[in-house]
């Protein structure tokens, strides 16, 4: 068998780092077989779907150092590489479904299915499509069809109580029938769900291993039965654990930095964090910590994944970086930082900001050192004035909470028009002044309240340490005055 695997990332916001976990194992995989490793994007959300966020994933990867054999950048043998490229396929794959009544046509409004979830909601039950259409007589539906009645295509999974499936970690899964919805496969506007998609560009492309995140595993009964409908050869499916947070939830930016660019921005080395993605979930046969991406590759074998939740502890990361660190000679640390925060790039979109502002070189290194360094300290002072007059603590904690949660974690874009344009709006809406939330956003980005023009500096700094600053800022403000009256503050102070 040739080995062929893929990694399928959605240009929908910051590269993750569960991405880079699930990219390391295929491409180790394909390696250690003599195989090709695949790129694929899949851009089907089109709403969410961006190009600068695509272009972040292809940066990332690069970054890591982990190269792709086929992809939308590089070419390949079966292309294109863009789902939004493909619908044409998906269209074609969606009618022979029907035609074999694999398939069917699904007329229901969307008010009748919110009813119908509503219902299901309010009985306990578990929420899917009823099947009503399914029943339809073939000649009714494409009369139907003929007639231009919106609809979509729905997959019609089998009726029996249960199906079963393999998986090459957990053996045979079963799932119950309530848990084999009718899965949407071609939208009403002619373009394909995720599921259709997938599987048809997994056989498209030859992809022997399915290797991907756990969170899937509910998906597998409908990529089977989609397999089995075709009449297509199944791959080998593999479903690595979920990386966990300390208290053993998913990761999430709530309790953990997941995007790349926090890892790059922060001067992590990207062999040193291979290597410990490499150690979730998986031991060497030695069991030693410290290898690096050949040796991993070398030793790699799927069945020695371990199914245990792994925990991503970013202190223990930031332990194996400083090995790292430390084992590299002085010219080559001194390379490292100069192709990185020291890099020409970075400090000619530095520079312009201070130059009007500072009288000596020497002013230079306290002006603009929060540019250089990963957190920023906020004394009483700045927590002081960072809460406007009239405002509370609390209130103001909760609005840059508001602010990540409705605006920053959204932006694709990161430049200085779209910053502004977007907390204008923000603060119009939540009912902040200009004046109040721009003073509030500086000194959580930069521990200051005189700074360089503000949405040139948050430009600069990126999106990542902003949005690190900002929920440092609010969880201290919710911390230093937990115990106290939240009272209002009637005279700010300024750093």
């Amino acid at each position: 068998m040739v080995v062929r695997t893929r990694i399928a990332p959605s240009p929908t916001g910051d590269p993750h780092v569960g991405t880079a976990y699930v990219a390391l194992f295929n491409y180790a995989l394909a390696r250690r077989h003599g195989g090709q490793f695949v790129l694929r994007i899949e851009d089907t959300d089109r709403q969410r779907s961006h190009p600068a966020s695509e272009k972040m994933i292809f940066d990332a990867l690069r970054w890591l150092r982990v190269s792709w054999d086929e992809g939308p950048d590089v070419g390949g043998p079966y292309g294109p590489y863009r789902q939004s490229e493909r619908s044409e396929i998906y269209r074609q794959h969606a009618e022979e479904l029907a035609r074999k009544g694999a398939a069917y046509p699904c007329f229901c409004a969307a008010e009748r299915l919110a009813a119908l979830r509503e219902e299901q909601r309010q009985k306990k039950l578990t929420l899917g499509y009823d099947r009503q259409c399914r029943g339809l007589d073939p000649a009714e539906a494409a009369r139907r069809r003929q007639a231009g009645e919106p609809h979509v295509i729905r997959l019609a999974m089998p009726l029996d109580e249960s199906m079963a499936v393999r998986d090459l970690l957990r053996g045979e899964v079963r799932f119950e029938r309530p848990q084999m919805d009718d899965q949407v496969l071609l939208k009403s506007d002619g373009f394909p769900t995720y599921h259709l998609a997938n599987v048809v560009d997994d056989h498209l492309m030859k992809i022997s291993h399915v290797v991907r995140a756990e969170e899937w595993l509910p998906s597998l009964p409908k990529h089977v039965q989609l397999y089995r409908s075709f009449g297509w050869e199944e791959p080998v499916f593999c479903h690595l654990p979920l990386l966990r947070n300390p208290d053993r939830s998913k990761i999430s930016k709530r309790k953990n930095p997941v995007s790349l660019e926090y890892y790059r921005r922060a001067g992590f080395l990207p062999e040193a964090l291979l290597n410990y993605l490499a150690l979730m979930g998986y031991a060497m046969p030695d069991e030693r910590q410290e290898f690096s991406l050949p040796e991993f590759v070398g030793h790699f074998a799927l069945e020695r994944i371990s199914l245990g939740g792994p925990v991503f502890d970013l202190e223990k990361l930031r332990w194996l970086n400083g090995v790292y660190l430390r084992k590299l000679a002085p010219r080559e640390l001194l390379e490292r930082l100069r192709g990185h925060l020291l890099s020409d790039e970075y400090l000619l979109r530095v520079l312009p900001l201070c130059q009007e502002r500072i009288e000596t070189l020497e002013d230079f290194f306290d002006y603009a050192g929060f540019f250089f360094s990963g957190e920023v300290a906020y004394g009483q002072a700045a927590l002081s004035a960072m809460v406007p007059q009239g405002r509370t603590p609390a209130e103001t904690a909760k609005m840059l909470s508001s602010l990540l949660e409705e605006k920053i974690d959204r932006l694709v874009e990161w430049t200085d028009a779209v910053i502004e344009s977007e907390l204008r709006a923000f603060g119009e809406s939540a009912g902040w002044s200009v004046k109040e939330l721009f003073m509030a956003v500086r000194i959580a980005t930069t521990g200051r309240s005189a700074t360089p023009p503000l949405f040139e500096t948050l430009a600069v700094l990126g999106k990542e340490t902003c949005r690190r600053r900002i929920r440092k800022a609010a969880d201290l403000l919710k911390l230093h005055h937990k115990d106290a009256k939240d009272t209002k503050i009637t005279k700010t102070v300024t750093s």
